[in-house]
């Protein structure tokens, strides 16, 4: 028997208990332990029946993540299901926390499904851009009707052990102070002597999915609009159909052979990415695993704007106390009422009650006064970006604030060691960058400053996480990671409309490409105002070609986007649906003039290459400064904050794709004809003549 699990008898039944901490992943030791235990069981007269457990504080959740993208080891997984269904002792599936995955597809094997009451059930192969290949979407589909088997599958999300007790995943519940062991055995010994109930043979749900088919076609027109793009959930439901349409014998062979589409597709391997790039980004080189943390009980946001009121919510839903800020109490009466909007807007649709609507309410108070902020353990300053603002705030925080608070900047683009500067204790400073809006968007960029102590960053990791946020470290310099690469991309889809693309072509290019929105659309939803003040206050580079004379234009007209009605696009009133108007190429084509561009017609695969390739181009100076630990890093960045398509795993990721020595050609090639904006990295220079991808950089 494998170290991995163990194996005992309890009279009759067989017991093969699961113990590979932390998580009972399926690696090697444990396929191999439960073919094991299972010919055991067989071989042995004795025995009538098994019982499949685990130690620890889980089932089996999954797949073995260290042996991702390496070839397995027999016994195969979906051969080794097979030997559990096909045993002709029942053998009972004891689940306690998350049977996820393989781990739910070894349940399936199984006669009989007892579950403590806290347990979670679900497949969540199709966020990593596959689909459940051992049995899984044949299996379940069986066992509990088409509909609810594709609705787990192709969400990936696990449903609670009461909800599969209603379906019949489940055949018992035990309390959550049960004993989920004797439970089991006892099902177990109800079962011997009797002909097991294999979930490959049953063909009453199938049967009844079977007489109107219009299901799957409905699903996969919904999916192409909310999952636009991605392979994986498309295939979760070709494979569904298939149970329902075809021999379970056939119904594997398809199963199988998606499966393995999946998993050779760039969709996979980018999402598999993610995964293992989303666990990689709390790992900070220079921060000791016993670096000590601070309790954050209590916060302050300062500002009651939509951005601090937003940040405000983030904290309360995190169960901490919210003091809001700001220098007249109508601007706090204003972010109150916000606030109180958005919770109700959460009760009508059914997120929340009415009483946790008041609790959440309750955590956040409103003030005008410094000396009102003297006992928070965080202050979260969200005030108009400038730098002069910023520092009279820092410096009455100094004053005010008690010795040990944490101070944290929202700037998204002001130095921060300068903020820092305008206070006596530097070392308490750090940039906490959210992102509109910031109760929902998950990204938040933890800015370092130059004298930032290690027991306050690993304070703002922990807060991240308790905010449920990926929290990402980076280094001080303008616009930190994500608004300096965004710098790249906007400029560059400027410079694409002076030289002969529209506005529609570059945002459909763009959202072909992958994004939920191309960059007019989202400037016009943004306001492009913004833009033209930070512009103003800047000034135009010297020695490069100014992006902004049209967008400037178009703000010196009073259009400022969706909230004039007017921007890149016309808005009917009441509408955000944007509708092109002639008026703007004329605009464009008067700039063009007067700056000697000459027009031309521009492909879809520039437009493309022009955006996403200086974004690569900078992120690797990025890396070369020390500005972000690891290119992974800025993909997750990328991800979180700024809407990149998650199937093309970054725009690092997606770098190394595509080859780095491709995007290396192309980017000298646009050097040459469009100069020094277009200067390669030396880094990016380096890799590409190498072979190597950031990972051996």
């Amino acid at each position: 028997m494998s170290d991995a699990v163990h194996y005992s008898k309890r009279g009759a039944v067989a017991v093969l208990e699961v113990d590979n901490p932390p998580v009972n992943a399926l690696g090697h030791a444990v396929r191999q332990g439960l073919e094991d235990g299972l010919l055991a069981a067989q071989r042995d007269p004795e025995v009538q029946a098994l019982v499949i457990a685990c130690k620890g504080r889980t089932f089996i959740a999954g797949a073995d993540i260290r042996e991702f993208g390496k070839p397995a080891q027999p016994p195969h997984l979906p051969l080794l299901i097979q030997a559990l269904e096909d045993s002709d002792k029942p053998i009972v599936a004891a689940i306690h926390g998350t049977a996820l995955g393989g781990g739910l597809e070894v349940a399936l094997a199984c006669h009989v499904r007892v579950a403590l009451a806290s347990a979670k059930l679900g497949l969540p192969e199709v966020k990593l851009g596959l689909l459940p290949g051992a049995g899984g979407t044949q299996r379940l589909p069986r066992l509990i009707g088409a509909r609810p088997a594709l609705d787990m599958i192709v969400s990936g999300e696990p449903i609670t052990a009461a909800r599969a007790k209603e379906l019949g995943l489940v055949d018992e519940l035990v309390a959550t102070d049960g004993d989920l062991l004797e439970a089991a055995v006892r099902a177990a010994n109800a079962a011997a002597g009797k002909p097991p109930r294999r979930c490959s043979q049953l063909e009453e749900h199938v049967a009844a999915a079977r007489a109107d088919l219009t299901m799957f076609d409905e699903r996969a027109q919904e999916l192409n609009k909310s999952r636009r793009g991605y392979e994986a959930p498309q295939r979760c439901v070709d494979t569904v159909r298939a149970a329902v349409t075809l021999p379970f014998a056939e119904g594997i062979q398809v199963e199988r052979k998606l499966f393995e589409q999946l998993r050779a597709s760039d969709q996979s391997k980018a999402q598999r990415h993610v995964f293992f790039a989303e666990r990689e980004v709390t790992k900070i080189p220079d921060l000791p695993a016993d670096t000590p943390v601070l309790p954050i009980k209590s916060v302050a946001v300062i500002g009651a704007g939509t951005m601090g009121s937003g940040i405000a919510i983030a904290c309360a839903n995190a169960g901490l106390d919210v003091v809001l800020m700001d220098r007249e109490q109508r601007f706090v009466d204003k972010g109150l009422a916000s606030i109180e909007q958005t919770y109700a807007g959460n009760v009508k649709r059914g997120r929340m009650t009415e009483a946790q609507k008041a609790e959440h309410v309750a955590r956040v108070k409103g003030v005008t006064s410094y000396e009102q902020l003297a006992d928070v353990d965080l202050v979260i300053e969200a005030v108009f970006e400038e730098m002069p603002i910023k520092k009279e705030v820092f410096g009455a925080l100094d004053k005010v604030c008690k010795k040990g608070a944490i101070l944290a900047t929202n700037t998204s683009t002001l130095d921060v060691n300068e903020i820092a500067a305008s206070t006596s204790r530097p070392e308490d400073v750090i940039g906490l960058h959210f992102f509109s809006p910031a109760n929902i968007m998950r990204l938040l960029e933890i800015v370092r400053g130059s004298r930032t102590s290690k027991t306050v960053i690993a304070t703002s990791l922990q807060l991240a996480k308790k905010l449920n946020k990926i929290g990402v470290l980076v280094g001080v310099c303008h616009g930190f990671v994500g608004n300096r690469i965004l710098y790249q991309y906007r400029r560059e889809s400027l410079y694409l409309l002076e030289e002969g693309a529209s506005v529609q072509q570059i945002d459909k290019a763009l959202t072909d490409f992958g994004f939920a929105m191309g960059p007019f659309a989202m400037s016009d939803l943004a306001g492009l105002d913004i833009g033209w003040r930070v512009r103003k206050a800047q000034g135009k580079p010297e020695g490069e070609r100014y992006s902004g004379t049209v967008p400037d234009r178009l703000c010196e007209q009073g259009h400022y986007g969706q909230k004039t009605g007017q921007g890149y696009y016309k808005y009917e009133p009441g509408s955000r649906a944007p509708r092109p108007y002639s008026e703007l190429a004329d605009l464009v084509e008067q700039v063009s003039s007067e700056l000697g561009i000459d027009q031309r017609t521009i492909s879809d695969e520039e437009i493309v290459e022009r955006c996403i390739y200086p974004m690569i181009n900078e992120g690797c100076r990025i890396l070369e400064e020390g500005i972000a630990l690891r290119a992974s890093d800025i993909d997750m960045v990328y991800l979180n904050g700024y809407g990149f398509p998650g199937y093309r795993g970054g725009p690092m990721f997606y770098g190394e794709l595509v080859g780095l020595d491709k995007v290396y050609a192309t980017i000298a090639c646009f050097h040459e004809q469009h100069g020094k904006v277009w200067e390669p990295s030396p880094l990016l220079a380096r890799l590409a003549k190498s072979g190597k991808g950031f990972a051996g950089a």
